[in-house]
């Protein structure tokens, strides 16, 4: 009888515990400020875009509906004084804009500019034969942005799916990186930022998209996704990375091998393995540095336990991991999305 009350007492426990953390999983905001559990907002915060201005952070989404989760969002904005506990600020922009017939408006990426916040977006549709690339401004950071028309169509700039671009500024010169599984392509940007004016160069080959670009210590850092972005529990996206010591590449991995060869890249995180945690994390947005140093990666993915709405779209959350770097590359812990409770970013 004793052994007997013992067991049910540790089964009693444990079941208890891992309705805490079930509990804590779905809970938004969490209690406790010094730990976190992805995911860190949810139902949907696809192709995240971060950016901090004043005490706030802000990240921006691909434009969903988020269905019984939340209605119909264009380019959602969610805002955090944390990193973990996030608020839905609303649509970052008030109408489409109408420089296509027809499209969505994805993967924003923003970017302070000046006193202004730049916003290069995809307007594209699945199989899309000619998608381009656009610029909205707003004067802060929650909008609303209004849109500047194109910056470049695929058939303009001679890039089929010009998708996905990421802004980068250097030595007062804009560029702009963009490109989705037929290249990685930097090209200068005009000094007001609208139009691309530069040489067109490849940096990564076709097995990428969703470029990030960071500078630490000597090199160039660049990040991309490979494999299948929207399938649900059986996505295979990850994020790859290389680096060069000069903007314009060669980027290498690990390995040495160059990015533009397509089987290239040095693994930062993939799906979790087996039946449970994430599938598909990837299209990863600014890295941020906590007060006590840390590197923080965010990022999408979908719970394999429930990958997409009622309505079919896919449930692409928000999650964020630490970023170790050892002998100078980066990656996650385990290569994998964590699914446990973890120290928060710390922000005095």
């Amino acid at each position: 009888m004793h052994i007997f009350l013992i067991l049910a007492f540790h089964f009693y426990s444990n079941f208890s515990h891992a309705i805490e953390l079930n509990d804590h999983h779905l809970a938004s905001p969490k209690s406790d400020s010094s730990l976190y559990l992805n995911p860190i907002f949810e139902p949907v915060l696809a192709d995240p875009s971060v950016i901090k201005d004043g005490e706030y952070f802000y990240a921006y989404g691909t434009e969903d509906n988020w269905g019984e989760e939340g209605g119909y969002h264009l380019v959602p904005v969610i805002q955090s004084k944390d990193l973990v506990h996030w608020n839905l600020v609303g649509n970052s922009m008030e109408k489409k804009p109408n420089w296509r017939p027809k499209g969505g408006i994805w993967a924003p990426d923003v970017t302070k500019v000046g006193d202004r916040f730049f916003m290069y977006y995809s307007f594209s549709t699945w199989g899309d034969p000619n998608p381009g690339i656009g610029l909205a401004i707003a004067e802060k950071p929650k909008g609303p942005f209004v849109d500047q028309g194109p910056v470049f169509t695929s058939e303009e700039i001679g890039v089929a799916n010009s998708i996905d671009p990421f802004y980068y500024e250097e030595n007062g010169k804009k560029y702009l990186i963009w490109g989705s599984f037929h290249g990685l392509y930097l090209t200068q940007l005009s000094t007001d930022g609208n139009k691309a004016e530069g040489e067109k160069i490849k940096l990564a080959g076709n097995h990428l998209e969703a470029a990030y670009l960071i500078k630490k210590g000597d090199y160039y850092y660049l990040f991309g996704s490979s494999g299948t972005c929207c399938e649900g529990a059986k996505s295979t996206y990850k994020v790859l990375v290389g680096r060069s010591k000069i903007l314009f590449g060669p980027y290498l991995d690990q390995e040495g091998n160059e990015l533009l060869n397509d089987s290239a890249g040095s693994l930062v995180v993939k799906s979790n393995s087996g039946d449970t945690g994430y599938a598909g994390p990837g299209h990863n947005a600014e890295i941020i540095t906590d007060d006590n140093g840390q590197d923080w990666l965010l990022y999408h993915g979908m719970d394999k336990a429930k990958p997409k709405l009622q309505n079919g779209t896919n449930r692409r959350v928000l999650l964020m991991d630490p970023l170790i770097w050892k002998d100078g590359w980066p990656s996650i812990k385990n290569l994998e999305p964590s699914i446990s409770l973890q120290t928060a970013p710390i922000f005095n």
